[in-house]
């Protein structure tokens, strides 16, 4: 009975790689989004506008406060009553994107405002923009720590992709479960699932501790 198992599994081999470039392919697109929209509104987050700032944090509260796949459930399901219908493939990717820019837009933020006042005052001083200061001064230091969060951000949200599945988006998770009608040892199936996962959250967190020893002993050093 095993072997049988063993056997359709090895058969449904291309059908999970093909779902695993699907995985690529959101988490990626939804990474890259996330990033750029992270870092601009915690940016904007970490400066003096009490409006943005207030804005920005309701919306950063509700994002984080409420559950991934509700949020996927109403891009998906409930804003075609509002004319506005996406296929499950960028529905996906704009939910990852906007939960993921919540959290970046946090760690962004948190890392510039770390960053001593001291260094702007004395930027200031000596007649830099805020855009000098900011390219020049603030985020060269923030980044420090910023990366190690960030980076492990990234890890979570390329599990997290694994909730699109449920919109009906082929990717590893999906195809585990419609393998699994095939093969009903889940043990074997989902199993697979996992080392796939695996596999792509694997050089992230190799990532992320060599990042967090590097600035460690960047930070000791200084």
């Amino acid at each position: 009975m095993w072997s049988f198992y063993f056997h359709e599994l090895i058969r449904s081999l291309p059908f999970f790689l093909k779902g695993l470039w699907m995985t690529v392919a959101v988490a990626g697109l939804g990474l890259i989004a996330a990033t750029i929209i992270g870092f601009i509104l915690g940016i904007v987050r970490a400066g003096r506008n009490k409006i943005l700032r207030f804005i920005i944090g309701a919306w950063v509260d509700l994002i984080r406060g409420t559950p991934f796949l509700v949020q996927v459930f109403i891009i998906f399901f409930i804003l075609p009553s509002a004319g506005i219908e996406l296929e499950a493939f960028p529905a996906a990717v704009i939910a990852l994107s906007n939960m993921g820019a919540s959290f970046i837009c946090e760690i962004v933020a948190s890392g510039i405002m770390a960053v001593p006042q001291g260094q702007r005052e004395a930027a200031t001083a000596s007649g830099l923009s805020n855009y000098q200061q900011l390219r020049y001064i603030v985020l060269p230091q923030a980044m420090r720590s910023i990366i190690p969060p960030l980076v492990g951000q990234y890890v979570l949200i390329v599990k997290d992709s694994s909730v699109v599945s449920a919109i009906g988006v082929v990717d590893v998770t999906r195809v585990g479960w419609l393998t699994v009608q095939r093969i009903p040892e889940g043990l074997i199936v989902f199993g697979l699932v996992a080392i796939l996962y695996f596999a792509i959250c694997y050089p992230l967190i190799n990532l992320s501790n060599y990042m967090e020893r590097r600035m460690t002993v960047t930070a000791t050093r200084l």
